[in-house]
Formats: C-alpha cells, sequence, structure tokens
C-alpha cells in the first residue's frame, strides 16, 4: 500500500511524527466539523445551539457502538502486520466492517423510531428547542451508517501504517461540510433558510462524501488488504476477538456519553444558555484533547506493530516520547484557556450572559487539560498492546464520579453552575494521575509484556511437543 509506514524499523521519533501528523490533522479536521457546525448555528441563536447540542448525544453515543470495530479492528491489523500475517489482517479488516455496519442500521433504527422518547428524556420544556432537537436527530440518523463507518475505514488504514490517506480524504469532507454549512442554515444560493435542518443535512453530506472517497481510494489502489468478499462467510474467532478489545473501550465511551447526558440534565436545569455554553466550550476544548487522541491514535498503532513483531525496546522508547509530547500540549492548552477562554468565545456566541459564563467554563476546564492529555496518550498506548480493559475501568468509575460532584457542587449556596464544570476538571486530573501512576509501575516491574511473553512462551511449547 502507497503511503503506508513499516513501523517496526527506522528511526522511532521519525515514525512517530510522520504516522502522528495525518492523525492528529484528522482529529482536528473532526473537531473542526463540530466547531463549523457550532459556529453557524450559534449564528441562529441559543436555543437552535441547544437544539443540536440536546441531539447531539446520541451521535456521540454511537461512538460507543463504533469503537467495538474501531479499536479492535486498529489494535488487530496493527499488530498482525507486526507479526507479517497477511490472511489475519484481511480477516480483521473484514470482521471490523462487517461488526460495523450491522451496529449502524440497528443503531438508526433505534433513532428514527424512539427520537421522541430519546429528547424528551432532557426534559428541555421548551418546544421550539424540542421540535429542532428532534428534526436534527431523524436527519442524522437516516446517514448513520456513514457516521459509523468512516471511523472504521480511517482507524484500518491508521492500523496498516497509512495515516496520510484518512486525512486527505477527511480534509475533503470537512471542505465540504464548511460550503454546505451556510449555504443550507442560512438559505444561500437562492435556497430556503434550514438552520437546524440544514447543519444536518451539511453534516450527513459530508460523512457521505467521506465514505465515497474510502470506497473509490480502495478500488482504484486494487490493494491486498481490501481483497475481501463481505458477509459471505461469517468469521466468529475473529469477531470474537475484535470484541474482546473493543468491548471495554466500548462501554467505556457508552457510559461516558451516558454521564454526561446525566450531566447535560443538571445542566439544563440552568436554561438554554447553560446548555449553550456547555455544548460550544466543550467544542472549543476539544481542541486539545481530540489532538492528544490523535496522538494516542498514532501511539497506539506504532505500540501494534511493534507489540506484534516483539520491539519492546521501541515500544518503551516511543511511550516516553508521547508523555513528553502530552506535557507540552497540556500547558499550552492550559495557558491558552485560562487566560483567552472568554475572547475565545466571543466567536462563537455574542450574547453577553453567555460569553461570561464561557469563559468561565474554559478557564474551569483549562486547569484539568495537563492531565487530560496523560489519560489519553497513557490508554493509546494500553491499547495498542491490547490490554484495553485497564483504561477503560479506571476511567468508566472516574468519569461515573463527576454525577453525584456535579449535583452536590452545583448546589445555588456552594458553586452553582460552576460546580458543573469543576466535577468535570477535576475528575479529568484524577485520571491522569491514575493512569500515569499505574503506567510507570507497569514499566518498573516488567509487567507490561509479561501476558505477551506467557502466550508466545505457550505457543512455543505447544509447537515443540507436536514435533516430538
Amino acid at each position: 500500500m502507497k503511503d503506508r509506514l513499516d513501523l517496526t524499523n527506522g528511526s522511532i521519533s521519525d515514525k512517530l511524527i510522520k504516522l502522528a501528523l495525518p492523525i492528529m490533522g484528522t482529529s482536528l479536521i473532526q473537531m473542526a466539523y463540530n466547531l463549523t457546525d457550532m459556529m453557524w448555528v450559534g449564528r441562529v441563536g441559543s436555543n437552535a445551539v441547544a437544539a443540536v447540542g440536546t441531539a447531539g448525544f446520541y451521535p456521540w453515543l454511537a461512538m460507543a457502538f463504533i469503537m467495538i470495530s474501531r479499536v479492535g479492528g486498529e489494535v488487530k491489523v496493527a499488530q498482525s502486520i507486526g507479526e507479517n500475517n497477511i490472511k489475519h489482517t484481511k480477516s480483521y479488516i473484514k470482521a471490523a466492517i462487517e461488526i460495523n455496519i450491522i451496529l449502524s442500521v440497528i443503531y438508526s433504527a433505534i433513532l428514527i423510531i424512539f427520537n421522541k422518547n430519546l429528547i424528551g428524556l432532557f426534559k428541555l420544556g421548551d418546544l421550539e428547542v424540542i421540535s429542532m432537537s428532534r428534526q436534527y436527530l431523524i436527519i442524522i440518523a437516516c446517514g448513520m451508517i456513514f457516521y459509523f463507518i468512516n471511523p472504521v475505514f480511517t482507524a484500518i488504514f491508521n492500523g496498516l501504517g497509512n495515516s496520510k490517506t484518512p486525512f486527505r480524504i477527511n480534509t475533503i469532507g470537512l471542505i465540504a461540510n464548511i460550503i454546505l454549512d451556510p449555504i443550507l442554515i442560512f438559505g444561500w444560493m437562492g435556497l430556503p433558510k434550514l438552520g437546524v435542518v440544514g447543519a444536518a443535512i451539511a453534516t450527513i453530506t459530508a460523512q457521505i462524501i467521506v465514505t465515497i472517497c474510502f470506497v473509490f481510494k480502495i478500488v482504484k489502489n486494487k490493494d491486498e488488504f481490501f481483497k475481501i468478499k463481505f458477509f459471505t462467510k461469517i468469521e466468529i474467532y475473529y469477531y470474537k476477538v475484535l470484541y474482546k478489545l473493543g468491548l471495554p473501550v466500548a462501554i467505556q465511551n457508552g457510559m461516558f456519553t451516558l454521564f454526561s447526558m446525566a450531566i447535560g440534565v443538571i445542566v439544563a436545569s440552568w436554561g438554554p444558555v447553560a446548555i449553550a455554553v456547555q455544548k460550544v466550550g466543550s467544542q472549543i476544548e476539544s481542541i486539545s484533547w481530540m489532538t492528544a487522541d490523535g496522538l494516542a491514535v498514532a501511539l497506539g498503532s506504532f505500540v501494534g506493530q511493534n507489540y506484534g513483531a516483539k520491539n519492546y525496546d521501541r515500544i518503551n522508547k516511543s511511550c516516553k516520547i508521547g508523555i513528553l509530547t502530552a506535557i507540552g500540549l497540556g500547558i499550552i492548552t492550559t495557558l491558552i484557556l485560562v487566560f483567552w477562554g472568554e475572547d475565545i468565545f466571543t466567536l462563537f456566541i455574542s450574547e453577553k450572559d453567555a460569553v461570561t459564563k464561557g469563559g468561565m467554563y474554559l478557564k474551569i476546564l483549562g486547569y484539568s487539560q495537563l492531565f487530560m492529555c496523560f489519560e489519553i496518550i497513557i490508554s493509546g498506548a494500553f491499547k495498542g498492546l491490547g490490554r484495553t480493559y485497564i483504561s477503560s475501568i479506571i476511567v468508566t468509575i472516574l468519569t461515573g464520579a463527576r454525577i453525584p460532584m456535579a449535583y452536590l457542587l452545583s448546589k445555588p449556596e456552594i458553586l452553582g453552575l460552576n460546580g458543573i464544570w469543576w466535577s468535570i476538571s477535576l475528575s479529568s486530573i484524577f485520571k491522569g494521575i491514575l493512569l500515569l501512576a499505574i503506567f510507570i509501575v507497569l514499566i518498573r516491574n516488567n509487567k507490561l509484556y509479561s501476558q505477551h511473553e506467557s502466550i508466545r512462551n505457550f505457543k512455543e511449547e505447544i509447537a515443540s511437543s507436536s514435533q516430538d
């Protein structure tokens, strides 16, 4: 495959940078998708932002189901490439795509059928916001299969060591979204003004374009890894492996979204402005965690290939580089959000009350950026090793702690609305510290690769006994 990097040889920093930069770029593109929507929807008003923010929880929840095939596919594709086992690589790609399509159809049907009940969970109270939320959700659900498949295509290419292709294709999608958003939202070029509906149509159209580009690239290159007949024979073994690896992360993401929805209900009790502040503020803050996530994905692919090739020294060195990068990213982001948060917020919403509250949101979240970067980078390393359960358990438990913290701290006599933001920030600090400590302890006690070595020794014993 053209543009594919062999991560098991050569300069560690050079290969990691070459792989990481396009992935980080892809993550920033995803952030830009969301920011573009918020920037234009914000011009419509707080009610529109609240509607998109509320309905947007369900595409976010979809990531839990996407993670089953995305994480499992990315890890096993990388590890099998490191082992130079083409047959297994193709089987994992086949299983990842099949699982993804099945889950997307089921999830889409649920969103369309139960859209009224799903939006009703937030008890918004404002009929206009409820109506717009339902419209947005139904349109997004109709194109959910494209929303599902694109991250898996991206993960497969990353696992193969080709991060340039997903970056280029997702850039095309971003450009399409940037062009379509104002045209459909405000009715430019003689089209009707569609508002929130226009934002949904623009997002799905961009996702469809990305899927078409991926398929075109695969067909054009006639790559051996994709010479697969889908749904002709279900290979249960590979399904099980992907579920085993992806399920902990899927549960983590699903619980994270459910916890966030619970937090959203608490936020909603403070009115549409508070909802808009959280939605826009989280999109602005995503510049740090999506950048860190891009690096974590690259690190996971790097670790995965070298784990398959048993190059443990390269893994240790790459993790050190990742942690040092996380420190730099976290410090820079903290400074930006703490000191310039309110100025940045004015780019998205002009209402004075929302800007003041939004600036405070970014300041409070800014204090946790370094630790959040630790959390994401270490989780990426664990994914590459195939030990996804470690970070998933810790992240899920401590994220869940946000709910009682938010309920307590947000009481008017304590911190009010800011108490909700502090619950998010404090939990991120605890997660980062704990995961970093566990990772360091495992490395120092030589426990990080013990599972892999025991499996290898077992296979060698089986091979030896069969020869006897």
